[in-house]
């Protein structure tokens, strides 16, 4: 097999690039080592920043998220007894976000791509890039009982942190910068209306929550927690109850609980290594970054990775500007880091550290709450970053 750009991972940041170079004329192949049920099982964010958003419209693939999903010009902050609303499309000039799950953008460019005709190969297995510091980079991967090669210019490497695209980078040529968080958060799915038609972002001295939602009739509830928690030890009263004790009292009244649909522990960490490219293989989304979901940057960040490249290529293809190549990598980690330094702020903002942190630390906890819940400044510094800052224009 022979293609232009090959694209390892079918979840949303490999399905998105492979759909907007598709539309531009480039040959893509996407190979994918789970099958289109695991991937769509993934329960991931739901919070899409107004770049993502128009990215995706202008994939082509927005024509149901714009029928169902869920326009925010506001959330809420709870800190220190104190109930703040923010008002993004008031403070950023009139930019917003919409709610709508990670699944369901999957499951959009899933069908955009078996409509398109491009090829995709689930259950593929033992995939290994190869040859990527030369001129004609190779995919090999095993499929129907037999090892296929792929033939290449270039490879993106979108199959995330466990995925084989970064581990193929030489040692040596990557710098990985990592904090890892002494929490994780316990998240409950359920079929019941929102507590809140915003999006409700809550400090508690029991614990961090926030209370969001992916439909009119499908919440999403996250409760701080000890990494040493297991789930199991989490019945759905138990939640329940415990997210009654950190809500306000006429939130908590407001709750409508029942059954889980899914329930799972994510444990906190940021992490980005440097550079996200080598050669003619080039990192995307989590396969080069991992934020914690305060902030609501993974799949925001992820989109960002595949706008740079996918206008790169687009640039390399039709106007043989190959130098660009050089320029993904320090492009993609300027917004990437921008999106950590805020998924760190509104983590340690909203969070209870306990004996992770000295008196200091505490203290200066403390002040930013004040500090951005009482300044038109702070809370306008906020939803900047909340809505997501805007792409660099590619010259």
């Amino acid at each position: 097999m022979k293609t232009q750009v090959a694209i390892i991972g079918a979840g949303p940041s490999g399905l998105l690039l492979g759909q907007l170079l598709h539309q531009a004329g480039i040959d893509t192949l996407i190979v994918e080592r789970q099958s289109p049920e695991y991937v769509l099982g993934r329960i991931r964010a739901g919070v899409l920043e107004q770049g993502t958003v128009d990215l995706l419209r202008e994939a082509g693939v927005a024509a149901r998220m714009d029928r169902e999903g869920l326009v925010h010009e506001g959330v809420e902050l709870l800190l220190g007894g104190r109930r703040q609303r923010l008002d993004l499309k008031a403070l950023t000039g009139g930019k917003t976000v919409m709610v709508y799950g990670q699944t369901e953008v999957t499951r959009d460019l899933m069908q955009a791509r078996a409509q398109s005709g491009a090829p995709i190969i689930y259950g593929a297995a033992n995939v290994q890039p190869h040859a990527i510091e030369g001129e004609q980079p190779y995919l090999t991967f095993d499929h129907d009982g037999r090892q296929q090669r792929v033939d290449c210019d270039y490879i993106a490497g979108c199959d995330g942190f466990h995925g084989v695209a970064r581990q193929s980078i030489p040692a040596g040529v990557l710098k990985t910068f990592e904090r890892v968080y002494p929490f994780g958060w316990l998240g409950l799915l359920a079929d019941t209306p929102p507590v809140n038609h915003e999006l409700i972002y809550a400090h508690h001295p029991r614990g961090f929550v926030l209370c969001s939602q992916r439909s009119p009739n499908r919440s999403r509830y996250y409760l701080q927690v000890p990494l040493q928690e297991r789930v199991e030890d989490w019945s759905d009263a138990r939640f329940w109850t415990e997210l009654k004790a950190r809500l306000p009292e006429d939130v908590a009244a407001q709750l409508v609980t029942g059954p889980a649909l899914e329930k799972s522990i994510a444990p906190l960490r940021s992490l980005v290594v440097e550079p996200m490219q080598h050669g003619r293989l080039f990192l995307v989304g989590d396969a080069a970054h991992i934020v914690p979901p305060t902030g609501a940057k993974g799949l925001n960040l992820a989109a960002s990775d595949v706008n740079y490249l996918y206008r790169i290529l687009v640039k390399v293809y039709r106007e043989g500007r190959t130098e660009l190549l050089a320029e993904y990598s320090p492009m993609a980690l300027r917004r990437v880091w921008k999106g950590e330094r805020f998924s760190w702020f509104m983590t340690r903002l909203l969070h209870d550290f306990g004996e992770y942190q000295d008196a200091w630390d505490s203290k200066m906890q403390e002040a930013d709450r004040d500090y951005y819940l009482g300044s038109a400044a702070g809370l306008a510094n906020i939803a900047e970053n909340y809505v997501g800052l805007p792409f660099e224009v590619l010259e």
